[in-house]
């Protein structure tokens, strides 16, 4: 299958979900419509990012058997110069004694990795704010702290960041937020929104539908093509 059909087969997946979710959410008996809806468009972004992905690597030609793509917890240990903070000299022995046991298991939604080597982290979100990208921003940090050359990207529908991150412009030039954040923050973070037109929270997309555009999946996958050739 050829990259534009693949893309193409993303639009009309894409399509499909949007347009059921509202009525498939009134009639789910097991989650409050709210966190059904919410459910779904999160599950759809990954599924969205994980085919751009695997799409991206067969185009720039890679090996589909090197690839792998998961969710798998990665330990952090705790940090000596912590230790040696630790005040009560009770408590910082009882933490040397079972330091093995003082790790912080962290995972983002889609762990890239060619050849066994964890190299893209992605953050999947319907929408992202800047309170959001906090807390990604955190995790990445702390995930590079075991993989230092990690690619860290937030793949987003829609966009709530501010600037032009919705906009489908080159370059994005941000917003005044979302830089001022990130300066604080070790890794450089991709932005990749899907749908133009910043998030409207009075006109969900469920409701009122965005269409995605083959254009904004050709870009992410240029942005992708250009960290992955270097795995080839």
């Amino acid at each position: 299958m050829t990259l534009r059909k693949k893309l193409q087969k993303i639009i009309r997946d894409y399509r499909t979900v949007v347009q059921v979710v509202d009525q498939d959410a009134r009639e789910s008996e097991d989650r409050a419509y709210g966190g059904f809806v919410r459910m779904t468009k999160g599950r759809l972004q990954e599924q969205i990012t994980e085919q751009l992905v695997r799409a991206t690597w067969a185009h720039v030609g890679g090996d589909a058997e090197v690839l792998d793509i998961n969710a798998k917890k990665i330990a952090i240990p705790i940090r000596q110069s912590y230790i040696d903070r630790i005040k009560d000299p009770e408590v910082a022995e009882h933490v040397r004694q079972n330091i093995d046991n003082y790790v912080y298991r962290l995972a983002v939604d889609k762990h890239v990795f060619i050849d066994g080597q964890f190299v893209i982290g992605i953050e999947c979100k319907a929408y992202a704010e800047n309170a959001m990208l906090k807390r990604i921003l955190v995790d990445f940090d702390l995930l590079k702290t075991r993989h230092p050359n990690l690619s860290c990207y937030l793949f987003q529908l829609e966009s709530q960041l501010g600037g032009d991150y919705s906009a489908m412009t080159k370059p994005t030039y941000g917003s005044y937020s979302t830089h001022t954040i990130q300066s604080y923050f070790s890794c450089d973070l991709h932005i990749v929104t899907l749908l133009a037109g910043e998030r409207n929270i009075n006109r969900p997309i469920h409701k009122h539908f965005k269409p995605l555009k083959i254009e904004s999946l050709q870009n992410a996958v240029d942005i992708l093509a250009d960290d992955m050739r270097r795995f080839l």
